[in-house]
């Protein structure tokens, strides 16, 4: 990986994972708004934590550079998730705050796209194998 990819790799990563970690103390402490959004989903309060630690694990795999991978593509299925829930039930202002927590969603899962882009020949590996795993059973 070139120099200037890495840099970006670890300013995604960072970004990402900030904001991920950042936002667990609310869930965690069953702060109001956080309750709010995951009573208004229906997953109070086991999806709360369940995310909550999901974050956790998400944001520690892609400060790590050899689970960047693995992070960035865990990280944005979650931030998928939150973006769908923001689009469909909650909408982009939740409890007055101007949309700040869809515009992290977005952030993160930019962010997270970033390290992907960056890491797709990992991507082709993985798939690669699975295909040789796959073909070696067939056989």
């Amino acid at each position: 990986m070139k120099k200037s990819h890495k840099l970006i790799s670890w300013i995604a990563a960072l970004v990402s994972a900030i904001i991920m970690l950042q936002t667990l103390y609310f869930k965690f402490s069953a702060a109001p708004e956080s309750v709010y959004i995951f009573s208004t989903l229906g997953l109070e309060p086991y999806g709360r934590i369940g995310i909550g630690i999901a974050e956790l694990i998400a944001s520690i795999l892609i400060l790590i550079p050899v689970t960047r991978f693995f992070g960035a593509l865990f990280g944005l299925g979650i931030m998928i998730g939150a973006i769908f829930a923001h689009l469909t039930e909650l909408g982009i202002e939740v409890e007055n705050d101007g949309g700040y927590l869809f515009i992290l969603s977005l952030i993160v899962s930019i962010g997270c796209g970033i390290c992907l882009y960056l890491y797709k020949e990992k991507l082709k590996t993985i798939l690669k194998l699975i295909g040789i795993k796959k073909q070696a059973n067939q056989d």
